[in-house]
């Protein structure tokens, strides 16, 4: 009896094993038909899964909004909290981007163009000005004249209008909002958005269920642990950067409006923008703003830009993003460093962006794994 089991399981592993192998060629073979059928499915999803991506990004300030109402001393605000407060962060939401596309965005749309299109006089005005400083100017030596002239080559031989025009312009817009791109489809992002904040913690019991039938209570608990670290630590820095990001654009488009730098909108956005991501956006941002105002404003006016934006960025990475982000991530620089390197190649600016939090969500995971290991030697 026992030889007829065992040579049945035999047969079993062999016969399951033939099928898996039959399975993948099948799969491997069909390849291109599954790959269509799977981008055919994620495209149908896509407002679906960007409406939940909308949703994790409304939930702290809808979050923050209901405590408020929670606290109100008026029994509709209490009774209501949730509905309002999903309510006011979309109008709050809508307000916003229509401060956005029809304020600051034509402004910057306007310096961009306007400089793009003067660029050529500009760099001349630079050239000439650089030709009539003493011959024993820094600027004059020869190596420094070279990097010059290879730079005005590079910038010549660029069709900046190519790029950079206003039709141009709206298609990237168009490109960057095409998550959703029909009107049926941010109508369905924005339905799904508002269903999952409305009942996010019914959905919220419902994947703690779903989890403790499949892992158990034991391992349902670390997830869970883990599911709360990560959404800290992503929600913290998110919001944490944009706003940062608003205010350092702020600063620096009124100090540059100050002593008087040309596109000063423009490059506040632009230094704002890129101060998202951590080290290199400011290093980037700073470095073309200053490129920008040598051209369009000189080397007197850039050597003031530089050393205001060199202060108000060190007033930022002391004072102002550790108070809006605080202690939440506590990473080393270098593993920041490391993390936006290995993120930007691999995905891009959106890699860059992401690769801090990321880092610091697998940085716990490795700490708990290492102190489990220790308990246990220890034990032994």
């Amino acid at each position: 009896m026992n030889e007829v089991k065992k040579n049945f399981s035999k047969w079993l592993y062999w016969f399951l094993l033939a099928v898996a192998i039959i399975l993948v060629y099948k799969f491997l073979d069909n390849f291109t038909t599954i790959g269509n059928a799977i981008g055919k499915f994620i495209g149908v999803i896509s407002p679906f899964l960007a409406g939940a991506l909308m949703a994790y990004l409304l939930y702290i300030p809808a979050s923050r909004i209901e405590k408020k109402l929670l606290k109100s001393k008026k029994k509709f605000f209490k009774r209501r909290a949730r509905g309002l407060s999903v309510f006011i962060t979309f109008t709050l939401t809508i307000l916003l981007i229509i401060l956005l596309v029809n304020v600051i965005l034509p402004v910057v749309t306007e310096s961009v163009i306007e400089l793009v299109n003067n660029f050529q006089n500009y760099w001349n005005t630079t050239i000439n000005k650089l030709n009539e400083l003493p011959e024993d100017s820094f600027l004059k030596n020869e190596k420094v004249t070279e990097a010059i002239k290879e730079i005005g080559d590079n910038i010549k031989n660029i069709d900046l209008k190519k790029y950079i025009n206003p039709e141009k312009i709206t298609e990237y817009v168009k490109g960057v909002l095409g998550v959703a791109s029909g009107i049926f489809d941010v109508f369905v992002t924005v339905i799904v958005s508002v269903y999952i904040l409305l009942q996010r913690t019914q959905i919220v019991e419902f994947f703690k269920n779903l989890a403790m039938a499949i892992f158990g209570k034991k391992a349902c608990k670390k997830i869970s642990e883990y599911v709360h670290n990560s959404n800290y630590i992503f929600f913290k820095f998110i919001s944490g950067q944009l706003i940062d990001a608003v205010v350092v654009g702020i600063l620096v488009t009124i100090a540059m409006s100050i002593i008087g730098v040309k596109y000063s909108i423009l490059l506040g956005f632009m230094i704002g923008l890129f101060n998202i991501i951590p080290y290199f956006g400011a290093i980037v941002a700073v470095g073309l703003s200053i490129l920008i105002t040598v051209i369009t404003g000189g080397l007197s006016k850039a050597f003031w830009m530089a050393l205001i934006v060199i202060i108000l960025q060190q007033i930022d990475s002391n004072i102002i993003n550790p108070k809006i982000i605080g202690d939440s991530l506590e990473i080393s620089p270098l593993l920041v460093i490391i993390a936006v390197t290995i993120g930007g190649a691999y995905f891009g600016v959106l890699g860059m962006f992401l690769a801090v939090p990321v880092a610091a969500v697998f940085k716990i995971i490795i700490n708990d794994w290492i102190e489990t290991k220790k308990a246990k030697v220890s034990d032994d």
